[in-house]
């Protein structure tokens, strides 16, 4: 009995010992913040996105230890707005990614053509906003419609090119209206009951350029019911992102 409880104790006393000589990381949490806006260069106004990882989202790298760091990654809101409160004091060369021209660019053989990143310090309230131009325009015209003969929803809309850069004018694949009980509406959140995607193959799309282009729901939405609506087109380049009008609100009857 002596025996085990000698041993309980030594163990215990191990256990202490190792816990007092831990080392702890004493470099504070990070605690500086980084805001601002990504909008359009042409109107001034904020682009639409959608959230999460098919919106927009900001690459940091900071310079303050090394000159080729890890970049790190976070996502802008649906309205084009961004904010993180958790970032570590420091000199970083900040970028924005999402469905417009590039501010990165590079040639055939790797080289950078063209850069528009921005280097500053970022230390306590850090605002910056990135003037960008978006693949596409989308444009609401007039307001959505609902049609009470079959009680579905009517949009009309416009879309045309955002950038006169012809290396940025691919073929425009679909427009979709979304439709969502949610005011986070997107191609990340939708009831696909109601929403409605126009595909365009070859250079059809491209013919709608301009133009007026009509959406109505695929089935009449209930009765005494808000919903959210929203309509995104996009062309084919790159991971093909979505370029998005405002969200507007229409409550059915």
């Amino acid at each position: 009995m002596k025996k085990l409880i000698y041993h309980i104790a030594l163990f215990v006393c191990i256990l202490l010992t190792g816990a007092c000589n831990k080392e702890f990381d004493d470099y504070p949490e990070p605690a500086e913040t980084l805001a601002g806006n990504i909008k359009d260069a042409n109107s001034k106004n904020n682009l639409q996105s959608e959230a999460g990882d098919r919106g927009m989202r900001l690459v940091l790298e900071e310079l303050s230890w090394s000159a080729t760091p890890t970049p790190y990654y976070f996502f802008a809101m649906q309205d084009g707005s961004f904010r993180n409160t958790k970032i570590f004091k420091g000199k970083y060369r900040i970028s924005v990614e999402g469905p417009f021209v590039p501010l990165l660019q590079y040639d055939g053989s790797g080289a950078i053509t063209v850069d528009n990143r921005k280097t500053m310090d970022v230390a306590g309230n850090t605002n910056v906003d990135f003037e960008v131009e978006p693949f596409l325009n989308v444009e609401w015209i007039g307001e959505p419609v609902y049609n009470s003969t079959d009680q579905t929803v009517s949009v009309q809309v416009r879309f045309t090119r955002g950038t006169a850069n012809t290396a940025f004018h691919a073929n425009v694949t679909d427009v979709f209206l979304f439709v969502s009980p949610n005011t986070y509406v997107g191609n990340n959140n939708y009831d696909n009951k109601y929403s409605v995607q126009v595909n365009y193959g070859g250079t059809s799309g491209n013919d709608q350029l301009g133009q007026t282009v009509t959406l109505t729901t695929k089935d009449k939405l209930p009765a005494s019911r808000k919903f959210f609506l929203r309509v995104g087109a996009r062309i084919d380049y790159g991971l093909k992102y979505y370029n998005y009008t405002t969200v507007k609100t229409i409550d059915i009857p």
